[in-house]
C-alpha cells in the first residue's frame, strides 16, 4: 500500500489506511427502523402473526434497547429487538434472525453521497487501504450493496459494523476490530467521521489519527489540532497538503 507522509497538527503523520464512518460522512443520513416499517415487512413473511399492538411496542422497545446500549457500549441484535417485542405482545415470528435481511431490504439504505464516493475512488486509486467503521443496525449483506449500488463496494478492504461486531463506537473492542482489519499499526489508520467522540476522540484514544467531518464548521471546544473538513470529498486535498507538509 502507498503511505500518505505528513503532519496534522500534533505531530508527523504516516497514512496507511483508512477508517470510514457512513451516515453524515460518506452518506447522507438515511431512514431508521420504526415499527410500522418493520410490522409491515413482518407481515409479508410466512408464518407470522403481528397483531395490531406490535408497532407502537417496537418503538418503545427499540429506543429502551439502544439506550442500555449506548450506556453499555454493546450493540443487541436487530432480531432480538423483534424477539423480545414478539414476546411482549404475542406475536408469532418463527425466525427473527430472517426477519431482519427482509425488514433491511424493504427500507432503503442512506444514500451514498456521489461527491464522497468520487474522492473515495481517487483515495482507493492511491493504494490506501480502506475500512468501514460504523454504528448500523442493518446487517453486512445490505450495507456491501448499497456500497455497490454507489459503485465504491470495490472500494473497502473490509467492513467493521456494529451490527455484525456486537459492540458499538466508542467501545475499546470497536477500535481494536478496526486496527485488525487495516493490519497496520494504529498510529498509520486515519479515522474519517462526523461525530468528536465516536469518531474523533474514540479512535485518538487507541492510538489512531482522525479528521472530523464538520460542515458548519470547527465544534466548540474542540481541540484545535484536530483536524476539520467541510465534506468528506475534501479529503482528498487534505491528505495531498500533509504529504507535501
Amino acid at each position: 500500500m502507498e503511505r500518505v507522509g505528513g503532519a496534522d497538527g500534533d505531530g508527523r503523520m504516516t497514512v496507511g489506511a483508512l477508517a470510514l464512518d457512513f451516515g453524515g460522512t460518506l452518506a447522507r443520513p438515511g431512514p431508521r427502523p420504526t415499527g410500522e416499517v418493520v410490522a409491515a415487512a413482518l407481515k409479508g413473511m410466512a408464518g407470522t402473526r403481528i397483531p395490531d399492538g406490535f408497532a407502537p411496542l417496537f418503538d418503545t422497545v427499540h429506543q429502551r434497547v439502544r439506550e442500555a446500549d449506548r450506556a453499555n457500549g454493546g450493540h443487541t441484535p436487530f432480531a432480538e429487538e423483534i424477539r423480545r417485542t414478539a414476546r411482549e405482545c404475542g406475536a408469532v415470528v418463527p425466525d427473527p434472525e430472517g426477519a431482519v435481511p427482509v425488514v433491511f431490504t424493504a427500507l432503503p439504505d442512506a444514500e451514498v453521497d456521489p461527491e464522497a464516493a468520487r474522492a473515495l475512488r481517487l483515495m482507493r486509486e492511491t493504494g490506501l487501504v480502506c475500512v468501514m467503521a460504523a454504528d448500523t443496525e442493518r446487517p453486512e449483506a445490505v450495507r456491501r450493496r448499497t456500497l455497490e449500488r454507489a459503485g465504491i463496494g470495490h472500494c473497502f478492504d473490509a467492513l467493521v459494523l456494529s451490527s455484525e461486531l456486537g459492540v458499538r463506537k466508542p467501545n475499546p473492542a470497536f477500535y481494536a476490530a478496526v486496527v485488525e482489519a487495516a493490519d497496520c499499526p494504529p498510529q498509520e489508520i486515519l479515522f474519517v467521521g462526523n461525530t468528536p467522540d465516536k469518531d474523533i476522540l474514540g479512535p485518538r484514544a487507541h492510538g489512531m489519527r482522525s479528521v472530523l467531518v464538520a460542515p458548519d464548521g470547527r465544534p466548540p471546544g474542540l481541540d484545535e489540532r484536530i483536524p476539520v473538513i467541510a465534506h468528506f470529498a475534501d479529503l482528498p486535498s487534505y491528505l495531498a497538503r500533509r504529504a507535501g507538509a
